[in-house]
């Protein structure tokens, strides 16, 4: 059976997670807290967290498949899982050629990955797969519970839907400034979305999929920020963030930017209203 992760949740790296917040995210009505930063197979943040709170599921958004063998994530699985029973969905990718000099045919290696991940004994409704592109994204319905799409669109969340099908999770992860100042608040996520995603090549063939040029990407320009980073207030922010689940999400991450090391509790609170939490 897939996890339950609600409708609503937050991504956040690894470095920027503690027990501590992990509560207060729970407190405050989201579903889940997603593991982004490509954690370390022992998936000791996961033990972390979920110890810190009381029901909240949390995902790792994505472990990398280059990093960390399966047998030993498979391990780490079913550790967290014998402690935790049904609150941890194992999110797992492929990562990017830019990243790893041993990145070599992904397409193989994710089927490779799961069928150890088979081997090991992890339900397939409890890992998902980071997938953008369609063939992917059909793998993500055949040998997963579901999807875990990233810097996206609710655009392709819909093209998502129709591979995936009805019956499989589709998890969209969107970008969010509260700062009711356009400009300001796109040179808050600009950054953000630059580095390193700009420069890596997955990300730009599905941006240009959806429409954005080469020229566009390069720049940076306004649309594409537009596009991947939610701004506005928190209702603006909100409704944005809805717009993923009208076009076929489950459930949608924010992933709060703040200028410098900021305190997002603030901006969670304030989202956290405005999705009715």
């Amino acid at each position: 059976m897939t996890v339950q992760v609600g409708r609503y949740g937050v991504w956040r790296r690894e470095r920027d997670l503690d027990g501590a917040l992990a509560a207060r995210i729970e407190e405050l009505g989201y579903g889940a807290i997603w593991i982004g930063g490509s954690p370390p197979a022992d998936l000791g943040i996961v033990e972390d967290l979920l110890a810190a709170t009381a029901s909240i599921a949390v995902g790792t958004s994505i472990v990398n498949m280059w990093n960390s063998p399966a047998d030993e994530v498979a391990r780490s699985y079913h550790r967290i899982e014998e402690a935790f029973p049904g609150r941890f969905l194992l999110g797992v990718g492929i990562g990017h050629p830019e990243a790893t000099k041993r990145y070599a045919e992904p397409f193989d290696t994710i089927v490779g990955y799961l069928d150890a991940l088979d081997a090991a004994g992890v339900p397939v409704g409890a890992r998902a797969l980071a997938a953008l592109g369609p063939k992917v994204l059909a793998v993500s319905a055949e040998r997963t519970a579901g999807a875990l799409p990233y810097l996206t669109t609710p655009e392709h969340t819909r093209e998502a839907r129709a591979i995936l099908g009805a019956d499989r999770l589709l998890v969209a992860e969107h970008k969010v400034v509260l700062d009711t100042d356009p400009q300001r608040a796109r040179e808050t996520g600009r950054p953000a979305v630059i580095t390193p995603y700009l420069g890596l090549v997955n990300y730009r063939r599905n941006l240009m999929r959806l429409g954005f040029t080469e020229a566009q990407l390069d720049d940076a320009a306004d649309p594409v920020i537009d596009a991947v980073v939610a701004h506005g207030d928190a209702a603006a922010v909100a409704a944005r963030l809805n717009e993923h689940l009208a076009a076929g999400a489950d459930h949608v991450c924010a992933q709060l930017l703040v200028p410098g090391d900021g305190d997002p509790v603030p901006g969670l609170t304030e989202l956290a209203a405005a999705l009715g939490l």
